[in-house]
């Protein structure tokens, strides 16, 4: 079982396992976390050069292959400046071969770095962060540790790297580099130096977070969580939808001509973006293809929306957009205009996702007692554990199974639910019963 429910909190005192605590700084209500804790500023063995030649490569894949022991692994990708998700920089770590910093956009050929990866156990901090973007490069781990993820079971109320730092380790790191635009070359010192830091000491956090697992008892419910990473491809959740229609306030467009135009819009847009390696965004916002698609403007001169933007930065980059692109955008209204009756987009097929839970009450009040209830146990069982309830089983998760539960409700059929679900095996050992006392109080 888990010990007490403050683990993680910056205004208690933490301590390893087997640590005694009068060896760890204290740390102060109402004082700055970072106050109490060593500032890893620096790497130990200084800042390594950036491996972008073949020749480095091969030194970097040498040295991995004559060290021991798990790979600690980062990326560093440039989120909302650049098109799509793709990594900038990897950072890689193992004992005896010290820190790698791989910029893959001038190296053509991963496939020996892929090859000396693909083995040895991956520790990653929020691994589906970056999994995505390495996989997109042929990076793909057979096993991992996610120190996250591993932070979240093991109690802790803070999970990001730094916190998870301080906690078993004694050490914070600073974070001012983690929003920067990675595409940037040659990229300066300082964000390096960053960038190493991010694997300094990822084993060695990775072993003291395995050993306080252990000592909890969960630390093969952890490895069930990791495992099931390893094939992570993406959020499940509107995985099946084509891409256009994942538009935020795309559920607003119903009329299968004005889907048809924000369709158009969508790729007219994405084509550009492409083109010109920046993200989406900066071409023009969702608001704006929404806005377009609603009212499917003919000329240059009604292309401005009749009401701005709440935000006058998206509005000022809105109406970049449409100046700058503007033929663009009109020609795309202009096929959906013209697009023959059987080739317009249906609108999409209604959802068969629960309601909202608010809305439960008034549509079905037995299954809103039902959801009342699990929520109160899973809580308890949250607390009792120390795991965050979402963890346990997401939110989606129970709304799925108690909004129109199987028929008949039987542990086999409330367990092959879960598996559709994918919820792990540990999980549904821990939650079947309580959904099954659920139901026995509200079929």
């Amino acid at each position: 079982m888990a010990r007490g429910g403050n683990r993680g909190r910056t205004t208690e005192t933490d301590s390893t396992p087997g640590e005694d605590q009068s060896d760890r700084t204290q740390a102060h209500p109402g004082t700055d976390p970072a106050d109490d804790f060593e500032l890893l500023d620096r790497p130990h063995e200084g800042v390594p050069d950036v491996v972008d030649t073949p020749q480095a490569l091969a030194e970097c894949v040498a040295a991995l292959r004559a060290g021991t022991g798990p790979i600690a692994v980062d990326a560093e990708r440039a989120s909302g400046f650049r098109y799509g998700q793709r990594a900038y920089l990897i950072q890689l770590r193992r004992a005896g071969s010290g820190t790698w910093l791989v910029d893959p956009i001038p190296l053509e050929d991963l496939s020996s770095l892929a090859e000396v990866l693909d083995g040895p156990e991956w520790v990653l901090h929020a691994a589906t962060q970056d999994l995505p973007c390495l996989t997109e490069i042929g990076l793909r781990p057979r096993a991992l540790f996610d120190t996250e993820l591993g932070s979240r079971l093991a109690g802790l109320h803070r999970v990001g790297l730094s916190a998870a730092m301080e906690y078993y380790l004694g050490v914070t790191l600073s974070k001012e580099h983690s929003a920067v635009d990675w595409s940037t070359r040659p990229l300066p010192e300082p964000w390096l130096r960053y960038a190493a830091l991010d694997v300094e000491l990822l084993v060695e956090l990775r072993d003291r977070m395995e050993r306080d697992l252990a000592e909890q008892g969960k630390l093969a419910w952890a490895r069930e969580e990791f495992e099931a990473l390893c094939t992570f491809t993406g959020p499940r959740k509107g995985r099946d939808l084509e891409p256009w229609r994942r538009t935020s306030g795309a559920s607003r467009v119903r009329k299968p001509r004005n889907l048809a135009a924000l369709r158009e819009l969508w790729q007219t847009r994405d084509d550009i973006a492409r083109e010109r390696d920046v993200a989406s965004a900066k071409v023009l916002p969702d608001s704006s293809l929404i806005d377009l698609a609603t009212r499917m403007p003919r000329t240059a001169s009604a292309l401005p929306a009749a009401t701005p933007d709440r935000s006058r930065s998206r509005q000022r980059r809105a109406e970049q957009g449409l100046v700058r692109h503007q033929r663009a955008w009109l020609e795309a209204i202009r096929r959906a205009g013209e697009m023959p009756e059987d080739e317009l987009p249906s609108p999409p097929p209604r959802s068969t996702a629960p309601p909202p839970a608010r809305s439960w009450a008034d549509r079905d009040p037995e299954a809103a007692a039902r959801l009342l209830v699990a929520k109160d146990s899973l809580a308890e069982l949250s607390e009792q554990l120390d795991i965050p309830v979402e963890n346990i089983l997401t939110p989606e998760s129970v709304r799925q199974v108690l909004w129109r539960p199987p028929s008949p409700v039987t542990e086999e059929t409330l367990e092959a639910a879960l598996v559709e679900l994918e919820a792990r095996p540990w999980q549904r050992d821990l939650v079947v019963p309580i959904l099954l006392h659920v139901l026995s109080l509200h079929p």
